[in-house]
């Protein structure tokens, strides 16, 4: 009797430590607190350029419109999860961001945390996103300030069971968001990290290139070698050195102008609306991005 009792004893102990240990680990960890408001000023200029580097228009622009600065959401991400909505992102103060300050997008950009303390789902890049400098997020926010309200909520998610259980999200985090900030190499021209930055934080190009394990965190050594589209219509091209050894950077900069490929083709689907962005960003910018592209590791495109 005393034996069973420990074992009863010592099981509930580990029922108990476990479910802390479960609620420690998937507890959702903003980058800043929301009182650390204070010398966040942006440049809306600058944050022109990011909103264009990082692709915000093409999943926030509202669907069936012309245009792209009506940010009031909608578009519809499928994956094997169930569907994603992108959300409004307009000025509208009750349906969009109107009424977050800027540590809010801070946060959400940089820990996928929202303003009431819950978990963004990754299909919001920011396992990209959270590599971008303070500065930039600043001046993403003032920009997006001089930007109309959208009023009107997509509708939620619909995803399978346990996806629609956001604390779930906290394991994932645990597991691949990595928050190590981007490091420039001495050895690298100014280009090339400024190309690094542009590439694996703001224009998160990766997110697409790359394909993704059960968990939908992207494999490590298919990184920029394209694969399955994420949503599961279709390839997403291999965009290392390994399909594009024989493209020049000058003609990798080419493309993000203007859509044109070295040999004679176009570019299509989402990539289209990439260039929409990118064909917006100095010349300088492109040129950068370029340079780090064709430095990438070769890798082999992954197989279904």
């Amino acid at each position: 009797m005393r034996a069973a009792y420990l074992v009863a004893v010592i099981l509930g102990a580990g029922v108990v430590g476990g479910a802390v240990a479960t609620w420690l680990i998937t507890a959702p960890r903003p980058a800043f607190a929301r009182n650390a408001d204070g010398a966040l000023e942006g440049d809306p200029a600058r944050g022109k350029l990011i909103f264009a580097a990082g692709d915000c228009a093409s999943c926030h622009a509202s669907p069936g419109q012309s245009d792209r600065l009506r940010l009031g959401g909608g578009l519809a991400l499928a994956s094997p999860y169930g569907t994603f909505r992108a959300p409004n992102i307009s000025t509208d103060p009750a349906d969009g961001i109107g009424s977050w300050r800027t540590v809010d997008l801070a946060n959400a950009l940089l820990s996928g945390v929202s303003p009431t303390g819950s978990h963004y789902y990754p299909s919001f890049p920011y396992s990209s996103y959270v590599k971008m400098g303070l500065g930039d997020v600043s001046d993403l926010m003032a920009y997006l300030r001089t930007l109309p309200a959208v009023a009107g909520k997509p509708p939620p998610h619909d995803l399978a069971f346990p996806f629609q259980i956001r604390r779930f999200v906290g394991f994932w985090k645990f597991l691949y968001l990595d928050r190590r900030p981007i490091v420039s190499d001495p050895n690298r021209g100014e280009a090339w990290n400024r190309g690094q930055y542009l590439t694996e934080a703001v224009a998160h190009c990766a997110e697409c290139h790359s394909s993704r394990n059960i968990f939908g965190a992207i494999k490590p050594k298919t990184r920029f070698a394209g694969g399955t589209d994420p949503e599961g219509v279709g390839y997403i091209p291999n965009i290392t050195p390994e399909r594009l050894g024989d493209w020049k950077p000058e003609e990798i900069a080419e493309v993000l102008k203007t859509g044109a490929t070295p040999n004679h083709g176009r570019v299509g689907s989402s990539m289209g609306d990439v260039v929409t962005n990118t064909a917006m960003l100095p010349q300088s910018d492109r040129d950068a991005i370029a340079v780090y592209i064709k430095s990438l590791p070769p890798r082999d495109t992954p197989q279904p």
